[in-house]
């Protein structure tokens, strides 16, 4: 009978075994590295890009600023004037100017502010603010969200003091003559070339009127004073922006 001899393998030594599970978890580890290196990479990427969209709707904010002061100014000027005549005893002779500055006392939408503010719902909504990871910058531009919040709720509330102004007018002034001064899309073109005559009113009626009156020009200084701090605040968080994310 043919006995066959069996071949032994030679037993690994220890140190073989330290090897193999040393360069497995070598591997495993350098590959949670490059994909946690990966995601920390992406997510800076969406950090530049959130904020990216940001300064360019604080661009576009501050540029709409810029217009409602001026034009806060003008409609200063025009309160001014419309108080002036009215009040004068020879308003009668001034009533076409009483006319052009009533009907534009009571627009609103040329310095009416709406926020630019896209980029700033979805970095609250989506949770995205725990993607900039500077503290200095999540923190102003938190205080400018609220600032512009603020300043809205102001126009609003202008919005309800001109409503009271124009119930006032009801009592002075004929509202058939706004139609002389605009066009078929409703814009003011000129004044009126005659004088005619304001409604009869008591004294009453006017304390009532000037009372209104006096508000608006009072709101109107407020809301261009808090204009040109949110335009401050706003170009420092620009310069912030554009520091931190090297933008420009």
């Amino acid at each position: 009978m043919e006995v066959h001899a069996h071949t032994h393998t030679p037993r690994k030594k220890w140190t073989h075994y330290f090897w193999e599970f040393f360069m497995l978890f070598l591997a495993v580890t350098l590959g949670f590295l490059v994909e946690n290196q990966r995601e920390h990479y992406i997510e800076h990427q969406r950090e530049k890009q959130f904020i990216r969209s940001l300064v360019n709707d604080i661009r576009l904010d501050t540029a709409r600023i810029n217009v409602i002061i001026s034009t806060r100014l003008a409609r200063e000027d025009r309160l001014d004037s419309m108080s002036l005549w009215l009040n004068d005893p020879a308003r009668n002779k001034h009533t076409n100017e009483i006319y052009f500055f009533a009907v534009t006392a009571a627009r609103t939408l040329a310095f009416r502010f709406v926020p630019n503010d896209g980029t700033m719902q979805q970095l609250k909504n989506s949770g995205a603010f725990r993607l900039i990871r500077n503290s200095t910058v999540v923190d102003s531009i938190t205080k400018y969200d609220v600032s512009v919040r603020n300043f809205v709720r102001q126009g609003e509330l202008e919005e309800t003091l001109v409503d009271s102004y124009r119930t006032a007018a009801t009592k002075i002034i004929d509202a058939l003559q706004f139609d002389r001064m605009l066009d078929k899309d409703n814009n003011v073109t000129s004044k009126l070339t005659d004088s005619p005559p304001l409604l009869p009113f008591t004294n009453d009626d006017l304390h009532s009127f000037n009372y209104r009156l006096y508000s608006m020009k009072s709101l109107n200084k407020a809301n261009r004073r808090d204009a040109r701090l949110l335009l401050k605040q706003a170009e420092n968080l620009l310069r912030v922006l554009e520091k931190e994310y090297q933008l420009k």
